[in-house]
C-alpha cells in the first residue's frame, strides 16, 4: 500500500482554483445490485475488481466505489451490509496506482474505509445525514466531497421545486462549508458536486451545468457526475445504455465551465472527451 496515495495530486487540489488546468476523470465502480445503470454487473468482489483495473487502463485519475444505489427510490442500506460490499474489494485495491474515494454517508463505513486504504469521501449528503461524519472526517485530515442533493434518494424526484436554483445551491454550499470549517474539516479539503439529477427536474440540471462558473466563487475544486442520467434520456429520447453522446456533451460542458474533476462510468471515451476540451481550452499538452 502506497504511504500517500493522493501525493501525486497534491498540486492539483493544493493550487489556487483558477491555476488548475488537469481535470481529473473519476471512475465509477458500483458494487451494488440496484444501481440505475450498471447494478449487479460487478456484483462479486473479483468482478468489482477487475473493472476497477480496467478503468484505471483506460485513464481513470481516481476510482469512486459505492456500496450502497443513490438512484432516485432506492432503498437505504445499513452500514454493516454496505461494508461487507466494500471491504473486499478495497482490500483487493490496496496497491493500486491511484487514489480511492468511498461513496458513503455513514461514518463508521468511512471511518473503516479510510483504514482500510480509501483516501476521499464523497458523501451525498454533505455531511447531514451521520451527526459523526463530519468529526470522523476532520481527524482523518482526507478530502471529502459535500453534495448537494434536496430530499432524500427515497423523495428527491418527486417534485424537486426551486425559486433559482443555482443561487440555492450557493446557499447550500456556503452553510454545508461553514458546517464542515466549525467540525474542523481543512477547507482545502473540501470539494463541491452540486448534485446533477439529485432532487432536480430537467430544467433545473441544465441550468446547473449552464452556470457551472458560479461554484467556482468558492474557489474549491468542483465535481460533477452526470454521466448516463435521466436527464440526457430525456432530452434526447433515449433509454439508459445509449446515452454515451449526451454524457459526453455535458462531459464537455463541464470542462469548459471550469470543474475539477468528471465522475463517470466510460472512462476512456469520457478521459479522451476531457483531453480533448482541455486541449480546446489551453493548447495540447507536450
Amino acid at each position: 500500500m502506497m504511504d500517500d496515495p493522493m501525493a501525486d495530486y497534491a498540486p492539483w487540489y493544493a493550487t489556487p482554483i483558477r491555476a488548475r488546468n488537469r481535470v481529473l476523470v473519476m471512475g465509477v465502480v458500483n458494487l451494488t445490485p440496484d444501481s440505475f445503470f450498471d447494478g449487479g454487473q460487478f456484483d462479486t468482489p473479483q468482478r468489482a475488481v477487475d473493472h476497477a483495473h480496467r478503468l484505471i487502463d483506460e485513464g481513470a485519475d481516481v476510482l469512486d466505489l459505492g456500496a450502497e444505489s443513490s438512484r432516485p427510490g432506492a432503498a437505504p442500506l445499513n452500514e454493516e451490509e454496505e461494508w461487507l460490499r466494500l471491504v473486499p474489494v478495497l482490500e483487493m485495491l490496496q496497491t493500486v496506482p491511484v487514489p480511492i474515494s468511498v461513496d458513503t454517508y455513514h461514518a463508521a463505513t468511512a471511518r473503516r474505509a479510510l483504514d482500510a486504504g480509501a483516501t476521499l469521501i464523497n458523501d451525498i449528503s454533505a455531511l447531514r445525514h451521520d451527526p459523526a461524519m463530519a468529526a470522523c472526517l476532520a481527524e482523518a485530515g482526507c478530502p471529502c466531497v459535500l453534495m448537494h442533493m434536496q430530499g432524500t434518494p427515497q423523495t428527491m424526484q418527486q417534485a424537486p421545486v426551486y425559486d433559482d436554483v443555482v443561487s440555492e445551491v450557493m446557499a447550500f454550499f456556503e452553510a454545508r462549508i461553514e458546517a464542515a470549517l466549525a467540525a474542523g474539516i481543512a477547507r482545502e479539503q473540501i470539494w463541491l458536486d452540486p448534485g446533477f439529477g439529485f432532487g432536480k427536474s430537467v430544467a433545473h440540471n441544465l441550468t446547473i451545468l449552464r452556470e457551472l462558473a458560479t461554484f467556482q466563487q468558492f474557489e474549491l475544486p468542483v465535481l460533477i457526475g452526470t454521466s448516463n442520467k435521466s436527464t440526457i434520456g430525456t432530452v434526447l429520447n433515449v433509454d439508459v445504455q445509449d446515452r454515451t453522446e449526451g454524457t459526453a456533451a455535458t462531459v464537455a460542458a463541464s470542462v469548459l465551465h471550469g470543474v475539477q474533476c468528471v465522475r463517470v462510468h466510460d472512462v476512456r471515451a469520457m478521459a479522451r472527451v476531457v483531453r480533448m476540451t482541455e486541449a480546446i481550452l489551453h493548447g495540447p499538452t507536450e
